[in-house]
């Protein structure tokens, strides 16, 4: 875990409200794995005090580049949406836990939510072989990055609560819908909002699936110090069956049979 400045290299508009951001990170890119997040600091002023977690969207160890995709919701999202090639950003990471990467033998699934499809894209660049990803959003035009993942030689398969492209109705529904499309070593990975993970832990466990679930929260410190990222994690051996966890710290990145859903 590092903490450098790090000068913008590209950034620009990706799709509707949503921006790439491209950084020169050699600190992060060198130690960087699928599902890991960084820690942004935007600029010195005080309204911008605390860090931006955000997920890795693609890291090259060999050009020293490091991807980001956000969306802007706030003040510090669109500063940094307003940045230009030369600026800086101070960027602590890598941070959390990372997916465990397929091999061979796995069948690689990839279940996301909203711009879920941005923090995956690492994971299916690195992976052995192209798998299904599942993507799910309110409308169609909340979809990004579906051409990269299909240049990758993934096979993407769409939800929309509008029904405006493919399934209509959530992820979840869509996957038990292909459940035949799942073959033996089959591994899920999961990234979206809250309420569409705790439903893919219990859809895969319903399947027989094995699961990993990227548990994002807001943070403060992204280091475990402060407690502001905690989620519920099963623990047997508490009276309530569960226990809190630092998001931050022991994930971001669970075990779907892991995470309480209770």
């Amino acid at each position: 875990m590092n903490d450098f400045p790090c000068t913008v290299l590209r950034c620009g508009i990706l799709h509707g409200a949503y921006h790439r951001i491209v950084f020169h990170a050699p600190h992060v890119t060198t130690e960087a794995k699928p599902g890991q997040f960084v820690h942004v600091r935007i600029g010195e002023a005080l309204d911008h005090i605390l860090r931006r977690p955000f997920s890795i969207c693609d890291a090259d160890a060999a050009t020293g580049e490091l991807t980001l995709v956000f969306k802007v919701v706030g003040a510090g999202t669109e500063r940094l949406a307003q940045m230009k090639p030369g600026d800086s950003c101070c960027i602590l990471g890598p941070l959390g836990t990372s997916y465990t990467m397929p091999d061979e033998n796995m069948f690689p699934v990839i279940a996301a939510g909203g711009y879920g499809s941005a923090s995956t894209l690492f994971l299916a660049k690195k992976s052995p072989r192209p798998g299904i990803l599942f993507l799910g959003a309110r409308t169609e035009s909340d979809f990004i990055l579906i051409d990269e993942y299909k240049a990758l030689g993934w096979r993407v398969e769409t939800a929309t609560n509008d029904g405006s492209s493919g399934f209509k109705g959530v992820v979840t529904e869509l996957m038990e819908t292909k459940k035949d499309a799942f073959p033996a070593g089959t591994m899920v990975y999961g990234c979206g909002p809250a309420p569409m993970l705790y439903a893919l832990a219990k859809t895969t466990a319903k399947l027989g699936l094995k699961c990993e679930v990227s548990m994002d929260q807001r943070m403060g410190c992204g280091v475990g110090a402060c407690f502001a990222c905690v989620i519920k994690v099963v623990d047997k051996s508490s009276p309530d069956g569960w226990r809190y966890s630092r998001s931050c710290k022991e994930g971001v990145v669970y075990p779907a049979e892991e995470v309480y859903c209770g």
